[in-house]
């Protein structure tokens, strides 16, 4: 066993015996995300590197404290890239901290979310025993829902040592479009378009505008945007704004009003609430500004089919994450008991129950 790993291991196991709470952190560029972290910390960046890559077979193995830039730079080289296009929100993010907040970027809609990728991993559980899960390729499925619990897991269940991911070759083609449409129109075209064979990777809405992302195969993008119509965005601008997009440096997310995100139906009306909104994956998320009833909120949002998490800023005694149903509740309680017995990683971090 490598010695980091085994120094690890140990860590962890005192803790558990000394009733202690760890940390774990990365680049800690997520840590606005949920409620605020607790216990000593435990530094992965120390752990860094590509593991494996094969890139005839779209896989890469990854240590958990490799850079997010690192592993972009890699996966350019070879004309591959994470589809899921994962926010990074600030220098530093480590692919660990990107799979254990489980966020997925503005291509979501199209390719799937980052669960989607996770194929295995290797963790330290609360008992500072070293386990592995899943494989290197999607068809070795032994113990592939436990690696996918990783994703969003917050580091509440055990110490992510390394990843195995599902890389997508890059578009031949991305090309952008913009339509001046109002929420509503918005919400029915997006809808539309879903049910026809059309190359979209990405939307976005916001004061009046619908920006429309295109991407695939050079003959498919140059159809869509003659049968769609709009105003072409240039090159510059396009990538500019989806990376606004995915880091939330785009004006909308800027201020210190908190942000709420509300996951709904694609189809589902415009809320009735104050507040500037925007839209992103087809209308599947949806993302509104301001001082808001946590209850009421909620209530409106589930009524709807969906849920509302508190993302960033605001009153976090309200709880962050949509409360689960008791089902849920005694299911993610048993993960945890099965990972991680002592209480050892995050305490609270998703719910102030745990």
């Amino acid at each position: 066993m490598n010695s980091q790993i085994r120094e690890w291991c140990d860590r962890i196991r005192l803790a558990g015996q000394s009733g202690t709470a760890l940390e774990l952190r990365g680049g800690g560029t997520k840590a606005f995300y949920g409620h605020a972290p607790e216990g000593e910390v435990l530094d992965t960046r120390a752990w860094r590197g590509v593991d494996s890559y094969e890139p005839t077979e779209l896989v890469i193995t990854l240590r958990a404290g490799t850079p997010l830039t690192e592993v972009a730079e890699v996966l350019a080289e070879r004309g591959q890239e994470l589809p899921f296009e994962p926010p990074a929100f600030g220098e530093g993010a480590t692919i660990g901290g990107v799979v254990a907040a489980g966020l997925s970027g503005p291509r979501r809609m199209a390719v799937g979310s980052l669960r989607d990728f996770v194929l295995g991993c290797r963790i330290v559980d609360g008992k500072g025993e070293v386990m592995r899960f899943g494989g290197q390729v999607m068809k070795n499925v032994a113990g592939y829902d436990v690696s996918r619990l990783m994703a969003g897991s917050m580091g509440t269940l055990a110490l992510m040592l390394d990843v195995s991911l599902k890389v997508l070759p890059r578009p031949v083609a991305d090309f952008s479009l913009r339509f001046e449409i109002d929420q509503a129109t918005a919400i029915n075209r997006l809808n539309q378009w879903g049910g026809q064979p059309l190359p979209i990777a990405a939307s976005f809405w916001h004061e009046g505008a619908l920006y429309l992302r295109l991407a695939g195969a050079g003959a498919a993008v140059e159809a869509a945007v003659r049968s769609l119509g709009g105003e072409a965005l240039g090159d510059d601008d396009a990538t500019r704004l989806w990376r606004e997009v995915r880091e939330q440096t785009h004006p909308f997310f800027g201020g210190e009003a908190p942000l709420w995100r509300l996951s709904l139906p694609t189809d589902a009306p415009p809320q009735a609430v104050t507040g500037a909104t925007a839209l992103e994956w087809g209308g599947a998320q949806r993302w509104l500004r301001g001082e808001h009833d946590a209850v009421a909120l909620r209530k409106a949002v589930a009524a709807a089919g969906g849920h509302a998490t508190l993302f960033r800023g605001g009153d976090k005694s309200v709880g962050v994450f949509h409360p689960l149903s008791p089902v849920v509740a005694r299911i993610n309680r048993r993960i945890k008991t099965a990972l991680d017995p002592h209480g050892v990683f995050g305490p609270g971090r998703l719910y102030r129950e745990d």
